[in-house]
């Protein structure tokens, strides 16, 4: 079984920075894909960045050039720096997965609030 926390997330005025975590009970080297998503009150869960096994990240073009995808292998620990934050970015955002052998499957964390004052 998998489990995903994140945290790290609050409230902030626009232009400001937030980085959040999601930590995995395994060791995510077992994940050939970790990513993060969001969804906005009255919208879609969305793509924000994610990331594969061999290395290659994407990126919502809203979010391009002002967040960052980044793992900590030994902590087992996924990050998104959030930098340039605007009132629109406000969402709870959610950590997935999924492991190497069973792609098909996707494994969620139970979100952390982000909100950005303007």
């Amino acid at each position: 079984q998998v489990q995903l926390v994140e945290s790290g997330g609050g409230l902030v005025q626009a232009g400001g920075s937030l980085r959040l975590s999601c930590a995995a009970s395994r060791s995510i080297l077992s994940f050939n894909m970790m990513g993060w998503y969001r969804q906005a009150p009255g919208k879609q869960r969305e793509l924000v960045a994610a990331g594969t096994g061999a290395g290659s990240t994407n990126y919502a073009d809203s979010v391009k050039d002002r967040f960052t995808i980044s793992r900590d292998n030994a902590k087992n620990t996924l990050y998104l720096q959030m930098n340039s934050l605007k009132p629109e970015d406000t969402a709870v955002y959610y950590c997935k997965a999924k492991l190497a052998w069973d792609p098909r499957r996707d494994y969620w964390g139970q979100g952390t609030q982000v909100t950005v004052s303007s």
